[in-house]
């Protein structure tokens, strides 16, 4: 019984990532509309598109019963303000639906002015009705990536190398961080 929940753990956790590799690009643009496509999210989205079943199933738990480690969040909320925050991810994805809550509780906590954040939801597939994720080099869900000055100075991707805040922390106060597939 282990066996057969590792085995769909495995297949859950690779079923939010992809094979293909893009050069990364540093310059903005604005998420398409959001469509509601077999209750899954794609485009532009925020919290409260989240908060609204059938997505608050997950997002509500997960948000209420995470509690960050207190060090790093100290740090996160003493330089997440100079940044504006791009995030990519999947309403369908395990790890979005890991992540994405605490990442927002962890803004929540921060005072962090939401109007900083830009949300977009991509489809099963990774991309938009548009294309416009190949800007970014989204290949795998969530991805967040942090602006400084209009300048990318780091990322999070799919999962945490030690915890989503310690993670946070690292890029935020400037500090080397690696994410999951950075070579």
């Amino acid at each position: 019984m282990k066996f057969l929940m590792y085995l769909m753990l495995l297949i859950t956790a690779t079923n939010c990532g992809s094979s293909q590799q893009n050069k990364a690009k540093t310059t903005q643009t604005k998420a398409p509309p959001v469509e509601e496509q077999n209750d899954l999210l794609i485009g532009s989205i925020d919290k409260n598109d989240l908060q609204q079943a059938p997505h608050s199933a997950w997002f509500d738990p997960m948000y209420q019963s995470y509690k960050p480690d207190q060090k790093a969040l100290k740090t996160i909320q003493e330089n997440i303000n100079d940044y504006d925050i791009k995030m990519f991810m999947g309403t369908w994805c395990a790890d979005s639906q890991l992540e994405v809550p605490k990442f927002y509780k962890l803004l929540d906590l921060s005072n962090y002015d939401l109007d900083r954040l830009e949300v977009t939801a991509v489809q099963e597939d990774k991309t938009l009705p548009d294309g416009s994720q190949k800007e970014f080099d989204v290949i795998y869900v969530p991805t967040i990536i942090f602006f400084k000055d209009g300048e990318e100075v780091g990322r999070f991707v799919e999962y945490p190398q030690d915890e989503l805040e310690k993670d946070v922390a690292k890029i935020v106060s400037g500090q080397e961080y690696e994410h999951s597939y950075q070579n």
